[in-house]
């Protein structure tokens, strides 16, 4: 025990005198490992510190309170999480009758007598910046109240004092432009406010914020909204309270909701009460709604361990050449250790202590670098993540994990080379001549069978329930056998050597021969390409069926400015001005909506007196499945599946603010309708309907609804008044965009109607510049509406780096592997170039052949990795097709086509295949100096 605790000792001794020598290599070896080590400890740095102490938590929620009672929305009483984020009605939805009354002053009786409480109040408008509107929150609240503390930071200024003071968080300031001591307006009101504050919530740093004392903010906007004929501010309110003793009990919690309140309580988040004693919990379990939170699932964990794996795998090939080539430049060194009395132990001992020694250094530099990152990107990381963190939290047990696994890649990095230097004879490695190995025959028999069996269970995965998954899984499994498979696959590519010149000639029979240091850069590669190629044929292929099932909002170059805001109708014509004037306008249809109550009505929602317009589809062309008492529960799953394939159950793939509107031929110009028909009948005062579903006996029913008499019960139609306009309907090939029916403004007048201006849909004489573009948006935004100007473009691909940076990796790691081939190469073949050398060679041959080299080597593992990446990508979009295929079935209509591409991308794999192995051989040639020192070739 104690010789062989000395011989490690003298074995990590010399390991570490050789690794101080080759400085270079060293550094190369141990930026390999350590940079994956830097990437995980400050990510579990940044996770550790990012999360809150439930104490933390509590007080960013309800500062120094006991609890905040808050209105849950539901008449009746309920059933709450533990949290208080989420509540049900008792019962469960079944039982659940919406249209009880509320009562207003819920809150202001449930809290406990005696307590101290504070309102606080929260609504949203948009606010007049330095760039235009900014939707932005509002808050009421006496930020100089005790309970407040921990909720908001005051970062400079001071707190509000009186009417017309406010303090925003610097988010707010940041997006609008303003700073402490601006003074801004709400959109509809000509009261000023003063930001005398600058303040931040640390658990929503991006958040918009605005707060005012107590009565000076949303009862005054709601009063100017109002008497401008808009809609007003709707605030929320909710109440901290301060009760003193034991807190807010569960009890208390459990009381409170049976009057329909919702409360978050410091007692019962930092003292959780049991599952059994929780009925909302109990509740979910009955109705099959629960779902516990158990962490990470077994999936995800097996996914997060193929994916380490395969990191480690990937270091351990990069890395095991450079520890080989270690081995080959100390072979004399190792020798005279042999012929010292040393055995093949204190060899392997020697290589696998250049493993520890880099591998405990790129622990301690990872681990380091990580928390200096960690601590130097703090507020960086903070901001990224939208929230401070609760404090810098160091476990020690995980860091050295995270260092252990540094010091076990670099271990496993040297087994091989520490193998292979233990069989050499001390003669051989005294005289420096190569030796001869037979090739392991075990290890290619390994490897197909791995081939084999993740093939299957890839093949498998596509028909299983556990898709993605198991294939990912059979496709790691597949891909370790191509790895194994490699020194086979690099002889085969050594038949290519006939037909080429001397100089790759030479590069590729170097390299068959030595597949010892060959195959682990090729198989470097060729895991870094394959996961390159596999993201790059899946996103692909999911491009191209991307752009086939897009549904364009308009005909291509059209466009259409709609106000989004009801209420705001009489600011349409000052945005149709700006739009004739900053565009270059074609054609413009003005279209108007139906108007059913008072000015400023919601669609759906409103006071009484507001309504709606809605088309009523005979009952005989609705689709069943909606008009059966119970819905689709009334149908067996055959049924529905029949039913869904039946044309009145065809669902319109567009959208629009109202489906009946009123306009002038105009319109059919702009929507690029080609029947003709469609724009005679609205010349002469007749309807046009885009939906044959809405249509009997040549005429459309338009039923004006309040929402007094409002229903909700399948198969059950809403009272009102009807409307009946005959209507002129187009060929299935036309496209209304969401409109089902057009009026015309006679037709809609004689029928006594009333509109109101909402919209323009226009084509373009040419295109429009982003210059006229933000010229009309500038333009709209100084009337102070919003209404957004869209133009269709087609099909866009979303702006993604992910394929660009794989790429750039892939091309990394293949130079990376291919010039420490290289370099061993050039270790191995010193003496044959010295040889050269002195019959005459030129000396651009060596550098030559050093590129030939290191190009070989990049090719041959860019076209593996490109064979192999393959599989995963076909597996999983062999799968999507499958989901896709079961979706359609239970849940697709007549109009659905099933397609899911799978397509090659040929540039990226051009780019692989020809610029990245000849961007290695160059660099290569480059590197290498095209004379070494002449010297008497040794013998043998």
């Amino acid at each position: 025990m104690k010789s062989s605790y000395h011989a490690w000792i003298a074995a990590i001794r010399i390991a570490r005198r050789d690794a101080w020598r080759a400085k270079g290599r060293s550094a190369l070896v141990l930026a390999m490992i350590a940079l994956p080590i830097v990437g995980v400890s400050a990510a579990d740095l940044t996770t550790r510190s990012a999360q809150l102490s439930p104490e933390q938590t509590v007080s960013r929620s309800i500062g120094a309170a006991d609890a905040r009672l808050k209105d849950s929305e539901l008449s009746g009483p309920v059933y709450q999480d533990v949290e208080g984020k989420n509540s049900m009605p008792v019962g469960g939805y079944d039982k659940y009758d919406p249209r009880s009354e509320t009562d207003p002053k819920v809150l202001t009786s449930a809290i406990p007598p005696g307590a101290q409480s504070l309102k606080d109040s929260t609504a949203h408008t948009k606010i007049r910046t330095r760039y235009g509107l900014l939707e932005t929150d509002l808050r009421e609240i006496d930020a100089a109240s005790p309970l407040v503390k921990g909720m908001i930071e005051l970062q400079r200024g001071q707190l509000p004092q009186e009417a017309g003071e406010v303090i925003a968080t610097t988010a707010f300031l940041k997006e609008s432009g303003f700073f402490v001591g601006s003074e801004f307006r709400a959109r509809g009101s000509d009261a000023w406010y003063r930001i005398v504050g600058a303040y931040e919530l640390p658990s929503d740093l991006n958040k918009s914020e605005v707060l005012a004392p107590p009565g000076t903010l949303l009862a005054p906007l709601d009063k100017a909204f109002q008497a401008a004929g808009v809609p007003g501010v709707v605030a929320t309110d909710t109440y901290l309270v301060k009760v003193g003793g034991d807190g807010f009990t569960w009890n208390m919690v459990k009381a409170l909701n049976t009057k329909s309140v919702q409360v978050v309580s410091r007692a019962v988040l930092l003292d959780p009460p049991a599952e059994s004693d929780v009925p909302y919990i109990a509740q979910q379990k009955e109705l099959g709604y629960y779902n516990p939170d158990n962490g990470l699932p077994t999936t995800e964990l097996a996914v997060l361990a193929t994916v380490v794996g395969l990191a480690m795998l990937e270091i351990c090939l990069l890395a095991g050449p450079a520890f080989a080539v270690g081995a080959r430049r100390s072979r004399r060194q190792l020798g005279l250790v042999g012929a010292n009395g040393g055995d093949r132990r204190h060899i392997r001992a020697i290589v696998l202590s250049g493993g520890l020694v880099i591998g405990a250094a790129a622990a301690v530099t990872g681990t380091a670098l990580g928390v200096a990152l960690t601590l130097g990107l703090r507020s960086t990381l903070e901001e990224y993540l939208g929230a401070r963190f609760g404090g810098f939290t160091f476990r020690p047990l995980e860091i050295l994990g995270i260092a252990l696994l540094a010091v076990v890649t670099g271990l496993l990095a040297a087994i091989a080379p520490a193998v292979t230097a233990s069989r050499q004879t001390v003669l051989a490695s005294l005289t420096g001549r190569r030796g001869t190995r037979r090739a392991n025959r075990v290890l290619p028999v390994i490897g197909l069978l791995a081939l084999a069996a993740g093939a299957a269970i890839a093949l498998y995965g596509t028909a299983s329930r556990m898709g993605s998954t198991v294939v990912a899984g059979g496709s790691a499994i597949a891909e370790l056998g191509i790895v194994a498979l490699t020194p086979v696959l690099v002889g085969l590519f050594g038949r290519l050597g006939r037909w080429l010149p001397l100089s790759p000639r030479l590069a590729l029979r170097d390299a068959v021969r030595n597949r010892g240091r060959t195959a682990p850069a090729v198989a470097a590669v060729l895991a870094a390409v394959a996961g390159t190629v596999a993201v790059a044929t899946y996103q692909h292929s999911a491009e191209i069926q991307a752009r086939h099932e897009y549904v364009a909002d308009l005909p291509d170059g059209a466009g259409v400015v709609t106000i989004h805001e009801l209420g705001r109708s009489k600011d349409m014509p000052a945005v149709r001005e700006a739009l004739a004037q900053e565009l270059p306008l074609a054609v413009r249809a003005d279209v108007d909506h139906i108007s059913y109550g008072k000015p400023g009505c919601e669609r759906f929602t409103g006071p009484e007196g507001c309504g709606r317009a809605e088309i009523m589809r005979p009952k005989e062309q609705r689709c069943p499945l909606y008009e059966a008492k119970d819905g689709m529960d009334s149908f067996s799953d055959a049924e529905k599946k029949t039913l869904r394939k039946d044309p009145r159950c065809t669902y319109n793939r567009h959208s629009a603010q109202f489906s009946v509107v009123v306009a002038d031929e105009k319109l059919m110009a702009a929507l690029a309708v080609a029947d003709p028909g469609a724009a005679s009948a609205l010349k002469e005062g007749k309807g046009v309907s885009f939906d044959k579903r809405n249509v009997k006996d040549g005429k459309v029913t338009v039923r004006l609804i309040d929402n007094k008499d409002e229903v909700y019960e399948p198969g059950v139609d809403p009272k009102g008044e009807d409307k009946v306009f005959p209507v002129h309907q187009t060929p299935d090939t036309a496209e209304g965009y969401g409109l089902e029916l057009v009026l015309p403004p006679t037709a809609a007048k004689s029928a006594g109607l009333t509109t109101l201006p909402f919209a323009s849909y226009f084509t373009l004489d040419g295109t429009a510049t982003s210059r006229q573009k933000q010229r009309v948006a500038a333009r709209i935004d100084q009337i102070g509406v919003e209404a957004p100007v869209t133009i269709e473009a087609g099909y866009q691909a979303g702006a993604d780096i992910t394929m660009l940076a794989l790429t750039i990796f892939a091309g990394l790691v293949t130079i990376g592997a291919a010039g420490i081939a290289t370099g061993l190469a050039q270790a191995d073949a010193e003496a044959d170039l010295k040889t050269l050398a002195a019959v005459g060679a030129p000396p651009r041959v060596r550098r030559t052949l050093s590129g030939f080299q290191c190009g070989v080597v990049a090719l041959m593992g860019v076209v593996l990795g490109s064979a192999a990446g393959i599989l995963p990508a076909v597996g999983l979009r062999l799968v999507q097709r499958r989901e896709t295929e079961h979706l359609m079935q239970m849940a697709g209509d007549a109009n659905d086509k099933l397609y899911v591409p799978i397509a090659v991308p040929w540039e990226t794999l051009g780019g692989l295949l020809i610029v990245v192995p000849l961007g290695a051989a160059l660099l290569a040639a480059l590197v290498t100096k095209s004379s070494g020192a002449m010297a008497r070739r040794e013998a043998g």
